[in-house]
C-alpha cells in the first residue's frame, strides 16, 4: 500500500564533451565519484569527485582526482569502456577494469615511493565483466577467454575456472508444473488427453535478437555465491552459480530470450534477469537452484521495446525491497508486495540541449519531441550500500535529432546529465478525521491508480476496490477532506483532477509549497496538525473556526533511520510508521509494538513505554508490520505486513476513545454496542460519567431498546470503577482537568450516594421499568437478580403477581431466572415466600427427580398454614421464623425443646416478654445454656433473676465478682463458717490477679483481719488507705511493724526495677547506634551477615543460643533467589521456614537482620512499662516522706526523674521514621515506588520486617513525673 516518493533530487551538468562511463559512492564522505571517458574520439580517462551532499547543480565542486590516457589493447574494440569502479575509503583509492584488460589504481593520497595511476595488471584477451564481492574481499573477473578469476584486495589469484558447455551438465531440472495451466484440474477428459507434466512449450534458451552477447557479474548478498550471465557457445545464455571457493553450484535452466542484465537480490532467494519476447519483455526470476521462480512484466508496447527499450539493466537496492529497471533514457523503480510487482516510479534521464551550435532558442508555444539513438545504453543506476533508498541515476549524451513543430529538423548535442536521488516510502490516505474517515487509500501502480476505500470494501491488495487508468504514469497523489476525486501528480509536472465517471479533465500547473519548520534531521514524512488548547493544557485537534480557538500547530516528521520528530523535539528512536488522529499519535516501533501517544503540546508529548503487558496505550504487533491507516468511526487501524498482506485490528486505545465520545454525546445504543463488540468491561458506561449516567437511565433504556442487550448490561455491573482501573491509561487529560494522568486509585469507588453502585444502578432501572411491565418484565427480574447480593425474593415476587394474570409470561419469566440464579436456591426461595405453586414452576426447570421434590411439596399442601410455614422454615434452616410460627401455635413445651436445640433463648425471650411465668422458665433454660458456655457473670445475673442464689454465687464466684458472690450468699442463706471460707476463697483468687485493693477490703469487712488488709495495701502500694485504715480503727501500733516494713520492703523493689531499666537504656541505645551506623555505610554488609562485635546486650528477655541455621546466605541470596540450589530456595519457601524465620524475628539474636527492629521493640516496652510504675513511684515516695523516710524517697524520687528524662531523650533517636531521603531497600533490589510484589516463605518475613522499620511509626509518649516540692531541683 505504499508507494515510492521522491524527496530529494541533486543534478550535475557534465562539463562539455565529456562522456559519463560509470559513477560509484564514496560513503565515507558521502559523494560521488565519476569516471568520464574514454571515447572514440578522445581516449582519456578522468577521474573527478562530485561532493554532491553539499550543494547540487555546481560544477564547482566536481573536483579532479586523476587523469591520464587509456587506449584500447583490443583491435576489435572502438575504444576501451571502463567495467566496473570500486572506491575503498580506508585507503582513499579507487579501483577500475577496463575491457581492454587493464586493471587500474589511483590513489587520492599516495604515499612514499607508490604512484598515483597504477596499472596493478592486465588480463590477455580483455574482460567482459568484474565486481567486488559485498565484504570486498574477493574480486571476481570474467575474460573474454572464457575464464572466471577469482582475486584477493590484494589481487593474488585465488581461483582460474574455465567456463566450458561441459557446465551445463552440473544441473538435472525437473519441473511439476507449480502454478501453470497445465497442472490445474479441469475434468476428466481432459486430465486423459494428455499428460500434465509436459508442458505444452520447452524452452531452448535462444538468444535475443537485442542482445549484446554481454556477460554480468552479480554477488549475493552475503558474499557466499556470485552468480554469471554469459553465453554458451554463442547459441544459450546461461546463468551459472559458483560458490566463494569457486566451485559450480548450479547452472540455469533454458530460457528463450533471456538477456544479459543479472542481479542478485541481496537477501540471496532470487536472482533477476530480464527475457525478451516477440511482443514482450519480462523480468525473470531464478532460485540458486537455476529453477525459474516467478516473473513479471515490464508493460512496454512493441514500439517503446524497438526504442528506448532496447537496452535493459537491473539492480536491486541493498535492503531488496525496489528494483530499478534501467532502459536507454528512463530508470523505472518497481517494488513487491503479495507477490505482485508494482511500478511505483519512472525517473527520466536528465537532459539539458545545448546550443553552441547556432541553434535558435525555442519559443514559449513550440513543443519538442527527441528521439533515442540506436547505439545509446541504458541508464545506470548505483544504489547507495548504507541508505537504502538513495541512488545515483544517469545516462550518456549523443547527438540526437531534434524535430521541431513548424520548421525542419536538425540535430544538436544534448550534454550528459547525473542525478542523485533519495526516495521515500509513503501512504497516500485521505483524512483521517470522523466521518470522512473512510480509509480511503491510493496505490501507484505506473499509470493505474488503485484507490480502496478500507472501512468500506477491506480488499487485500494487489486487488483493488476502484482501478483508474491515467494517460502516464502517475508520480503522486493528494487527497484531502471533501475533494471527490482525489488529484494526480503525473510526469508532465500538472496536476490532474479526473472524474472517474465523466472524462472531463482539468491540468494546473504545480504551486510552490511554504517552508514550515526544520528538523535537526532530514525525514521522509511530515505531518502537520492544529491542536486547540484549553485551559486543563491538554489539546485536541480543531476542526472548527481557527479564529475562535487558541491554536498549536506541530509539525510530526520521521527520519529515514527510525527519529521521530515533533517541531524539532526528538520524541522516539526506533520509530518505522506513525500516524496523527484527532485525539493521538500512532507509532509502531522496530521491537514491533504499536503505541498511542495522548496528542498534547509538544513539552507534554510522552510516547509510553515498552510494556504491552501493563500499559493499554502500548500492544505487540506482527513483526515487520507497519501502519497505513486509522478509522476512528470504526474504531480500527489497518496494518500492512512485510509480505504486503493487510490486518485490521481494533486497539482498545480506540475503541474507549470511541466509547467515551458516544457517551459525552449521550450516543447510549453506539456506546453499549461498541463495548458488547469489542469486549470491553460495560461498568465504563456508568464509570465514565456516574452523574449523566444515572440521570439519564431512561434515556439509556430507550437507547439500547433490547431487553437482551439490557439484560447483559446489568449481569455484567460490579462496585469496582474501571475508569480508575481497568482503562486509567487510556484517559486522556482533560478527563480531570489537569496534564497528567491520574494515578490508580482504590478498586472500589462509589462517587455518588451511599452504599453498592450495583443496587443504585438496579434499583434505578428498576424505578424506570415497573412503569413498562409488559415489555420488560425479562430486564425486572435481571435487576433483581443482579443486585449484591441477589434480591431473588422480589424477583420471585414479581413471577408470583404474573403467575394468575399472565401464566405464559410467567413461564417465560421462570425460565429466565432459573438461568440467571442457582435453581436450588431459587427452589428454597420459592419455598420461603410460601408459594408452593411458584416453588413447582421452579422446580421443574431443574434437574431434579420428582419423586425427590413432589411428595415434600404434597406434604405441605396438605398441613394448616401455621404448621405448614414452620416446616417449610424449618426445612430451610430459618430457625427465627419457625420458632415465630410455634410461638404462634401456642405449642410452649415444643417451642422451649426447639429453643434449647438451635440456642434461640433470646429471640424466645422477647416473644414471652410479657409473660413472666414463662420467661422463667426460659430465664432458666438460657441461664444453664450460660453456665455451660463460661459466660459467668451472664449466668449469674440470670439465676439472680429466677432467685437461685446458690447457683448465682457460684457463677459470680468463678467470674470474681466477689461482692455479687458474697451478696447471693448472705441471701441463700449460709452459715458464717462457709461464709467465711468463700470470703477466703475469693481473697486469695484476687491476691493471684494483684487486686490488692479487693482483697484487703474482703479481709477488712468481712473476715476482721487488719493487720493482713493493711499488708496487702502495702503490697498494692496503696500506703494512704492503710494508714487511714487503721487509725480508722485505732491500730496505731500496726504503723511500724506493718507499714515501715511495707514500704521499706517496695523501696528495695522499686529501686531494683529502676536501676534494671536504667541499665537495659545505657545497653541497647549504643548498640542501635551502631547498627544503624553501619546500616546507612553498607547496607549490604549490614543485611548479609553478622555486623556486631561488641559485647553481649542485657535485656529483660534472654537470648536464644546461636543457631547455624541462622545466617541465611547473603542479601542477594536473601532477596532475589539469584543464587543457591533449587532445592533451598523451594523450601525457604515452604510454610514450615516461615514459621522457623518468624522465630528468629522474635528472637531477635545479636547479629541477625531482625536484631535492630528486636531493639526499637524492647526500648518501646520499657518506655510503657516505666509510664505504668509512674504512680507507683509517687505514692511509694509519698509515704516514705509521710514515714520519715527522706532520704530513701529522695533515692526513690531521683532515679524515677532520670528514668523518665533519659527515655524523653531517646525517644525521638529511637523512633525515627524513613525520610524521604532514605532509600528502602526492597528484597529484589528495587525502591519502594517500583511496588514490587512480596515475596513468600522466609523471604516474606523478611521482607515484612524491613517494611516495618521503614514505616513512620508513632513515638511512644512518655508520662511526665512530677516530684515533690519537698525536694531540691
Amino acid at each position: 500500500m505504499r508507494n515510492l516518493k521522491i524527496i530529494r533530487r541533486k543534478v550535475l551538468q557534465h562539463p562539455d564533451r565529456l562522456q559519463l562511463t560509470v559513477s560509484t559512492w564514496d560513503v565515507a564522505t558521502n559523494s560521488v565519484l565519476c569516471v568520464f571517458g574514454p571515447t572514440r574520439h578522445d581516449p582519456s580517462i578522468q577521474l573527478k569527485r562530485w561532493k554532491c551532499a553539499d550543494v547540487s547543480g555546481n560544477n564547482e565542486l566536481l573536483l579532479d582526482i586523476a587523469s591520464w590516457d587509456a587506449p584500447c589493447p583490443l583491435p576489435d574494440l572502438e575504444c576501451d569502456r571502463v567495467l566496473d569502479l570500486h572506491y575503498f575509503p580506508d585507503s582513499l583509492t579507487a579501483y577500475l577494469v577496463l575491457a581492454g584488460g587493464d586493471i587500474i589504481v589511483v590513489r587520492e593520497k599516495p604515499q612514499n615511493g607508490e604512484e598515483k595511476i597504477e596499472i596493478l595488471g592486465s588480463v590477455d584477451g580483455g574482460i567482459f565483466a568484474a565486481a567486488w564481492s559485498p565484504d570486498e574481499e574477493l574480486f571476481a573477473i570474467a575474460t573474454r577467454a572464457n575464464t572466471l578469476l577469482y582475486m584477493t584486495r590484494e589481487f593474488d589469484n585465488v581461483a582460474d575456472i574455465a567456463l566450458t558447455s561441459e557446465d551445463l551438465k552440473a544441473s538435472k531440472h525437473v519441473s511439476v508444473g507449480w502454478g501453470k495451466t497445465e497442472t490445474q484440474f479441469k475434468g476428466k477428459r481432459a486430465k486423459v488427453l494428455r499428460d500434465p507434466t509436459m508442458p505444452e512449450h520447452v524452452d531452448e534458451g535462444k538468444l535475443s535478437r537485442y542482445d549484446t552477447r554481454s556477460s554480468t557479474i552479480s554477488w549475493r548478498g552475503d558474499g557466499a555465491f556470485l552468480a554469471i550471465n554469459s553465453i554458451v557457445g554463442g547459441a544459450r545464455r546461461v546463468i551459472r552459480v559458483f560458490s566463494r571457493e569457486g566451485t559450480l553450484d548450479s547452472v540455469s535452466e533454458p530460457v528463450d530470450g533471456l538477456e544479459g542484465a543479472l542481479s542478485w537480490r541481496p537477501s540471496g532467494n532470487i536472482l533477476a534477469g530480464v527475457q525478451r519476447l516477440e511482443n514482450c519483455a519480462r523480468v525473470v526470476f531464478f532460485e540458486r537452484n537455476g529453477l525459474r521462480h516467478g516473473q513479471f512484466e515490464l508493460r512496454l508496447s512493441r514500439e517503446e521495446l524497438d526504442d528506448w527499450g532496447a537496452s535493459i539493466t537491473l539492480n536491486w537496492n541493498i535492503e531488496s525491497s525496489v528494483l530499478a529497471v534501467g532502459f536507454k533514457d528512463r530508470v523505472q523503480l518497481w517494488t513487491m508486495g503479495n507477490y505482485h510487482y508494482y511500478l511505483k516510479q519512472e525517473i527520466p534521464g536528465h537532459a539539458v540541449p545545448d546550443n553552441r551550435e547556432g541553434a535558435s532558442a525555442m519559443s514559449d508555444d513550440q513543443e519538442t519531441v527527441s528521439t533515442v539513438s540506436d547505439n545509446q545504453e541504458a541508464v545506470s543506476t548505483v544504489w547507495h550500500p548504507e541508505q537504502a533508498l538513495r541512488f545515483i541515476s544517469g545516462f550518456r549524451g549523443d547527438a540526437r535529432t531534434l524535430h521541431w513543430l513548424e520548421s525542419a529538423s536538425r540535430e544538436i548535442y544534448i550534454r550528459d546529465g547525473l542525478q542523485v536521488l533519495e526516495c521515500s516510502f509513503d501512504l497516500m490516505v485521505d483524512s483521517i478525521s470522523p466521518p470522512n474517515d473512510f480509509g480511503l487509500v491510493a496505490v501507484i501502480d505506473g499509470k493505474t491508480l488503485k484507490l480502496s476505500p478500507l472501512r468500506i470494501a477491506n480488499i487485500p491488495p494487489p486487488m483493488a476496490f476502484e482501478e483508474i487508468v491515467l494517460p502516464s504514469n502517475v508520480v503522486d497523489v493528494a487527497m484531502f477532506t471533501g475533494m471527490i476525486p482525489p488529484a494526480y501528480l503525473l510526469e508532465e509536472g500538472t496536476v490532474l483532477k479526473k472524474d472517474p465517471c465523466t472524462d472531463d479533465n482539468a491540468a494546473e500547473r504545480i504551486e510552490e509549497y511554504e517552508t514550515f519548520t526544520k528538523f535537526p534531521k532530514p525525514v521522509s514524512r511530515v505531518e502537520i496538525v492544529e491542536l486547540e488548547c484549553y485551559n486543563s493544557s491538554t489539546p485536541t485537534k480543531s476542526p472548527g473556526d481557527l479564529k475562535e480557538s487558541r491554536l498549536t500547530t506541530i509539525a510530526f516528521g520521521l527520519s529515514s533511520d527510525g527519529l521521530l520528530f515533533a517541531n524539532g523535539v526528538l520524541l522516539a528512536k526506533s520509530c518505522t510508521s506513525f500516524l496523527v488522529t484527532s485525539m493521538y499519535l500512532v507509532v509502531t516501533t522496530t521491537q514491533h509494538l504499536l503505541k498511542f501517544a495522548h496528542l498534547a503540546r509538544v513539552e507534554e508529548l510522552e510516547i509510553p513505554p515498552d510494556a504491552p503487558e501493563t500499559d493499554e496505550r502500548c500492544r505487540s504487533i506482527e513483526r515487520g508490520a507497519k501502519l497505513v491507516t486509522v478509522m476512528p468511526s470504526t474504531f480500527s487501524l489497518v496494518l500492512q505486513m512485510p509480505r504486503g498482506n493487510l490486518e485490521t485490528i481494533y486497539p482498545r486505545v480506540l475503541v474507549l476513545s470511541g466509547i467515551r465520545e458516544s457517551l459525552r454525546q449521550r450516543k447510549y445504543d453506539k456506546a453499549f454496542l461498541a463495548c458488547r463488540n469489542h469486549r470491553v468491561d460495560m461498568n465504563i458506561l456508568h464509570d465514565h460519567d456516574p452523574l449523566r449516567f444515572m440521570a439519564n437511565v431512561s434515556l439509556f433504556i430507550d437507547s439500547v431498546k433490547k431487553a437482551e442487550h439490557i439484560d447483559l448490561f446489568l449481569s455484567q455491573l460490579r462496585d469496582e470503577d474501571v475508569s480508575k482501573t481497568m482503562y486509567v491509561e487510556t484517559l486522556g487529560a482533560e478527563q480531570y482537568g489537569t496534564t497528567a494522568l491520574p494515578r490508580k486509585g482504590k478498586a472500589f469507588d462509589v462517587s455518588i450516594g451511599e452504599g453498592s453502585k450495583v443496587n443504585r444502578i438496579c434499583d434505578a432501572f428498576l424505578n424506570i421499568l415497573r412503569d413498562r411491565p409488559s415489555l420488560h418484565i425479562q430486564n425486572i427480574i435481571s435487576a433483581h437478580a443482579c443486585k449484591f447480593p441477589p434480591d431473588l425474593d422480589s424477583g420471585l415476587s414479581e413471577i408470583a403477581r404474573l403467575k394468575n394474570d399472565h401464566p405464559e409470561q410467567a413461564e417465560k419469566a421462570v425460565e429466565h431466572i432459573c438461568f440467571l440464579a442457582d435453581v436450588n436456591k431459587l427452589f428454597d426461595h420459592a419455598l420461603g415466600l410460601y408459594d408452593l405453586d411458584l416453588a413447582l414452576l421452579v422446580a421443574q426447570q431443574s434437574q431434579k427427580d420428582p419423586r425427590e421434590y413432589l411428595p415434600f411439596l404434597q406434604n405441605l399442601q396438605s398441613l394448616p398454614l401455621l404448621r405448614m410455614k414452620f416446616t417449610v422454615d424449618d426445612h430451610l434452616k430459618r430457625y427465627n421464623k419457625a420458632l415465630r410460627h410455634l410461638h404462634d401455635l401456642k405449642e410452649f413445651q415444643t417451642f422451649k425443646s426447639y429453643t434449647t436445640k438451635h440456642d434461640l433463648y433470646k429471640e424466645s425471650l422477647g416473644l414471652y416478654r410479657y409473660q413472666e411465668d414463662n420467661i422463667r422458665e426460659l430465664m432458666r433454660l438460657y441461664a444453664d445454656y450460660l453456665q455451660l458456655a463460661s459466660k459467668y457473670r451472664e449466668a449469674g445475673v440470670a439465676y439472680e433473676y429466677v432467685k437461685d442464689y446458690t447457683s448465682a454465687s457460684e457463677s459470680y464466684r468463678l467470674a470474681h465478682f466477689w461482692r455479687e458472690s458474697l451478696s447471693c450468699a448472705a441471701l441463700i442463706p449460709l452459715d458464717p463458717s462457709q461464709l467465711q471460707s468463700l470470703a477466703r476463697a475469693l481473697a486469695d483468687t484476687l491476691v493471684e490477679s494483684k487486686d490488692y485493693n479487693s482483697a484487703a477490703a474482703i479481709h477488712r469487712d468481712h473476715l476482721s483481719n487488719l493487720e493482713l488488709s493493711a499488708r496487702l495495701l502495702c503490697q498494692g502500694h496503696f500506703f494512704a488507705d492503710a494508714i487511714h485504715m487503721l487509725c480508722l480503727h485505732q491500730r496505731v501500733d500496726l504503723l511500724e511493724p506493718v507499714i515501715d516494713a511495707g514500704l521499706i520492703e517496695s523501696m528495695a523493689a522499686m529501686t531494683e526495677l529502676l536501676a534494671e531499666c536504667k541499665a537495659q537504656l545505657n545497653a541497647q541505645l549504643p548498640r542501635l547506634r551502631e547498627l544503624r551506623i553501619k546500616k546507612a555505610e553498607e547496607p549490604l554488609a549490614f543485611y548479609d551477615g553478622d555486623v556486631n562485635g561488641g559485647v553481649d546486650i542485657p535485656d529483660n528477655v534472654s537470648l536464644a543460643p546461636t543457631d547455624s541455621s541462622t545466617a541465611g546466605g547473603s542479601l542477594f541470596t536473601r532477596y532475589t533467589n539469584r543464587t543457591g540450589t533449587v532445592g533451598t530456595n523451594a523450601t525457604r519457601r515452604t510454610s514450615k521456614s516461615r514459621r522457623r524465620e518468624e522465630r528468629k524475628r522474635a528472637r531477635g539474636k545479636k547479629g541477625s537482620v531482625y536484631e535492630e527492629e528486636y531493639l526499637v521493640n524492647s526500648i518501646g516496652r520499657l518506655i510503657d512499662r516505666v509510664n505504668a510504675v509512674g504512680d507507683d513511684v509517687a505514692r511509694l515516695v509519698t509515704g516514705l516522706m509521710r514515714r520519715a523516710m527522706r532520704e530513701r524517697a529522695r533515692a526513690v524520687d531521683t532515679a524515677m526523674v532520670e528514668l523518665v528524662q533519659m527515655c524523653k531523650e531517646c525517644v525521638g533517636e529511637v523512633f525515627q521514621g524513613s525520610g524521604s531521603e532514605e532509600v528502602a531497600v526492597k528484597p529484589d533490589g528495587r525502591d519502594q515506588e517500583d511496588h514490587p510484589v512480596r515475596p513468600k516463605g522466609a523471604d516474606g518475613v523478611l521482607w515484612i520486617s524491613v517494611e516495618e522499620s521503614q514505616e513512620r511509626r508513632e513515638r511512644p509518649l512518655v508520662k511526665d513525673f512530677e516530684r515533690l516540692a519537698l525536694f531540691d531541683s
